[in-house]
């Protein structure tokens, strides 16, 4: 793939697609800006080698063209947050991807900035539609790829508008592929997987192939709550994957010791918090975090690793009740510095709740992608990768 520091940049407008798929609280404001703050860098470096213009492009949440206008999907914040970080006026369109808006695009003033509302109220991003593609890559001389995240996915935006333009990776695309090559290559054992939280489907495979490679894989969530269904232990009310319960009969220790939490925190019928072995969970009752006994136990198992892949919290990390399971790994990884440890997903980053620490670690990576980063390390082709090379 070509790196976006290959192209002739000056004067020539950039289409950068970004991936900006960000919760909002109660109150509006956005919960968790690591993708955002990720992809500036790219945009500095456009704006230092003397781009016309930037057109920006991503997603929020999954709606459908009959939701366009509707307020909860439209990037209008994103637009102001972005302005406020970068210090500049950051144009927002509306418009539908016409020849009038690349028009509009071309008068503003040279080094502008624009963000597009959402690129999934047009039926032709789902659809990996070439019209729609064609009529994208009319905004823009350039296009840039600095949505690793979705870019397991094969819509317009990340796939068919490379037909139609000069097409490069972004500098935070380039990095996580890179450092995810390197995680890949330099297993250094003990290597210690940690799934947990929701998307088993999405999960499995890498839990199978890394049955086979690992030393060890640590399971919590609904991850956890399925397997153990599976297996015929009671789970009360807890949650779990319906859809992968007989594939997830079959998993096991190989290689790899699977390790499952022994003790839960759960919520009673009555609204009580409650520890609970394995054996003694009622019908009434959820899981929503793992015990101590088990938390102590994977954070042992953390601090001998050489290698760590982490994806998935392992309760209801957003309530201070069920955070400690997950507060507890977090702490464990950030303290191994003898182990080169990848850490991605967007609610396993959201409950990280001092990323900086993180980030000034040459030997821990925070991956931007979820079920992205799980293809891409369980070998799967993403297509949005296949179309830049």
């Amino acid at each position: 793939m070509r790196s976006v520091t290959e192209a002739d940049i000056k004067d020539k407008r950039v289409i950068v697609r970004v991936d900006w798929n960000v919760i909002f609280d109660k109150r509006g404001e956005i919960e968790d800006d690591f993708r955002i703050r990720q992809t500036l860098p790219t945009i500095k470096f456009l704006q230092e080698r003397g781009a016309r213009s930037i057109i920006l492009l991503s997603h929020l949440g999954r709606p459908s063209a009959e939701d366009k206008g509707n307020s909860e999907f439209s990037l209008r914040p994103l637009a102001t947050y972005l302005s406020n970080l970068l210090g500049i006026k950051v144009y927002f369109f509306t418009e539908d991807i016409s020849s009038h808006l690349s028009k509009k695009i071309k008068q503003l003033d040279r080094g502008s900035i624009v963000l597009l509302e959402n690129i999934r109220f047009y039926p032709g991003e789902l659809r990996n539609d070439d019209v729609f593609a064609k009529e994208l890559a009319l905004l823009g001389d350039i296009y840039v790829n600095e949505a690793f995240s979705v870019s397991h996915r094969k819509q317009a935006s990340l796939c068919a508008i490379t037909k139609y333009l000069p097409s490069y990776e972004g500098l935070l695309l380039e990095k996580e592929v890179q450092r995810l090559r390197q995680f890949l290559h330099n297993f250094c054992p003990p290597v210690v997987i940690i799934m947990g939280g929701a998307k088993t489907k999405d999960k499995l495979p890498l839990i199978k192939k890394f049955l086979l490679q690992a030393d060890y894989i640590l399971g919590g969530g609904i991850l956890a709550n399925t397997i153990l269904k599976s297996w015929g232990f009671e789970i009360g009310n807890s949650l779990w994957d319906k859809e992968v319960l007989e594939e997830a009969k079959s998993l096991g220790s190989r290689r790899a010791e699977l390790v499952l939490p022994g003790d839960f925190l759960v919520l009673t019928k009555t609204g009580k918090v409650q520890k609970r072995g394995l054996g003694e969970i009622k019908k009434t009752d959820t899981i929503l975090d793992i015990g101590p006994i088990a938390a102590d136990s994977f954070v042992k198992i953390i601090n001998k690793a050489r290698t760590i892949f982490w994806n998935g919290p392992m309760g209801k990390y957003e309530d201070e009740r069920f955070s400690q399971g997950t507060q507890k790994i977090s702490k464990a990884i950030l303290k191994n510095n003898k182990a080169y440890s990848v850490i991605g997903g967007g609610e396993t980053l959201a409950s990280i709740k001092d990323k900086d620490k993180f980030l000034g670690q040459d030997n821990i990576f925070l991956s931007t992608g979820g079920g992205a980063t799980l293809k891409f390390l369980a070998g799967e082709k993403l297509p949005a990768l296949e179309c830049l090379k």
